[in-house]
């Protein structure tokens, strides 16, 4: 019988290791994304600067229970399902304030001649 067993755990032992790999790759980072995403889907808000995903840049004009209305260009709406807004982007005013923070501050240089 210790021979019976012996083949059963050598058999189970490498199908728990793949179970545990499969967790730890796959199942729990896409868990981790899919939390992301509905916490953005969650954070959307008129005036959001949003990408679909087909790749359609707007901003969201109107935010309705399963869906969005966004604005791609000056009078062009188009209504999106939530799931497929991919991200959301910072408005321009707040886009500019940072690039202006990340910019050094120039000094005036004295120029001896």
């Amino acid at each position: 019988m210790q021979g019976g067993q012996g083949s059963l755990m050598g058999m189970l032992f490498p199908l728990v290791i793949f179970v545990v790999i499969f967790y730890f790759f796959i199942i729990r980072p896409q868990k981790k994304r899919q939390k992301s995403h509905d916490q953005l889907i969650s954070s959307l808000g008129r005036g959001d600067q949003v990408v679909t995903a087909g790749g359609f840049w707007g901003t969201v004009k109107e935010v309705k229970e399963d869906s969005v209305i966004i604005e791609i260009a000056d009078g062009v709406k188009a209504r999106v399902l939530k799931s497929s807004i991919a991200n959301k982007h910072a408005q321009e005013n707040e886009t500019l304030s940072d690039a202006k923070k990340s910019q050094p501050e120039e000094s005036p240089e004295k120029e001896d001649e």
